[in-house]
């Protein structure tokens, strides 16, 4: 492991900004209807020197902590693992008891890589990507793979 975790300041928040813009069409970000302006978000980094590999972006309300926005920019060197970890770190010193997510039907990546880190799959809402568009027009049609976008698949680690 040659990178380490940083959390995310002041001065990185362009930087995320544009990677957001860049890989996910807008730094608005929408989870069950709800539109969440991640670069104003907490998070932490993976950098290698200056140079960041990976970003986790979350957001803490009562006992909940949801991971908004987790991207590795290289595979397979534990990035997202560690950031994951951060996350559930911090989620635990502010009291939370439960650390969720959002993913898409069509992300089977993301759907193997948080179930074998202990998370549990709690809840599919149907055609809630319809709603999504509504808030996000920027959210394609069409996922990974070719898979139509239609579900959102709720995740979450009981703390």
């Amino acid at each position: 492991m040659n990178f380490t975790i940083k959390e995310i300041t002041a001065a990185d928040r362009e930087w995320v900004a544009q990677f957001l813009e860049k890989n996910w069409g807008s730094t608005k970000i929408v989870s069950r209807n709800r539109v969440h302006e991640a670069v104003n978000l907490p998070g932490f980094l993976a950098v290698e020197g200056e140079e960041p590999l990976g970003v986790i972006i979350y957001n803490i309300e009562d006992d909940q902590c949801e991971i908004v926005v987790l991207e590795s920019l290289v595979e397979n060197r534990g990035i997202g693992t560690a950031l994951v970890e951060a996350v559930k770190r911090a989620a635990v010193s502010s009291g939370c008891r439960r650390l969720w997510l959002i993913t898409t039907n069509d992300n089977m990546r993301a759907l193997k890589f948080y179930q074998k880190r202990g998370f549990l799959l709690v809840a599919v809402h149907r055609n809630a990507l319809e709603q999504a568009r509504r808030l996000k027009p920027q959210i394609p049609l069409i996922g990974m793979d070719g898979i139509p976008l239609r579900d959102e698949i709720e995740l979450e680690l009981p703390l």
